[in-house]
């Protein structure tokens, strides 16, 4: 018999899949990174056996004290702000570390960038993360920096993937769309320019805590 853990994340997967039905899209384009942050490694080896894979934390060491307890084909997600000199300490620690979704300056991706090659793994993927709100509480690129930053791990990062840009709207987005309209049209600066090599083609996911992905698709 599944937990409440499990149960409630099916829950919230059915009701994607049906906002993306309303929406003219297929719910296998939408995924729902699990965040766990704060909860114990036995809570999401429960959401795991239940058939789960994409997990998110937000603290460093969180992440380090965690995933080695857990299977390593979890595809983890870094989505918390990261402090570049604890860069490799992240890359190092956790192999099967599949995104990083909170780049906000280029020190950040050049560490980044480093940690990677230093350790020969694949190229890992990365969101540039986008401060649409203006929130000082809120990290993130500046809308008018956002572009140069992508081009900047794009082109000078051979390490990292450029996977699209992130942002995190006000509490009450639902009221202010514009949040998220500054995001979008940045991604579409970022097709013009031809900053990444995309068929033109973007989605966004979104998850309790307020978050937005709109990610490359290749």
């Amino acid at each position: 018999m599944e937990g409440a853990a499990a149960v409630a994340l099916r829950t919230v997967l059915r009701r994607v899949q049906q906002a993306a039905e309303r929406s003219g899209r297929q719910a296998s384009q939408v995924r729902v990174v699990a965040v766990s942050k704060t909860k114990p490694v036995s809570l999401i080896r429960e959401v795991y056996d239940a058939g789960y894979r994409y997990f998110g934390e937000n603290y460093v060491q969180e992440l380090l004290d965690k995933a080695p307890e857990l299977p390593t084909d979890i595809q983890w997600h870094f989505v918390g702000h990261l402090q570049s000199n604890k860069a490799k300490a992240v890359i190092a620690g956790v192999p099967n570390l599949y995104m990083v979704e909170s780049v906000d300056s280029s020190k950040v991706a050049n560490y980044l960038d480093r940690a990677v090659s230093s350790i020969g793994r694949k190229p890992l993927k990365v969101l540039v993360q986008v401060n649409t709100s203006g929130e000082e509480s809120k990290y993130g690129a500046e809308p008018s920096e956002c572009v140069e930053l992508a081009k900047h791990v794009k082109f000078q990062c051979p390490n990292l993937e450029f996977s699209g840009l992130m942002t995190i709207g006000m509490l009450d987005y639902s009221s202010k769309p514009e949040n998220f309209e500054v995001a979008e049209s940045k991604f579409v600066k970022l097709l013009e320019y031809q900053t990444i090599n995309v068929n033109c083609q973007w989605a966004c996911q979104e998850t309790s805590n307020r978050r937005l992905k709109w990610e490359a698709q290749t």
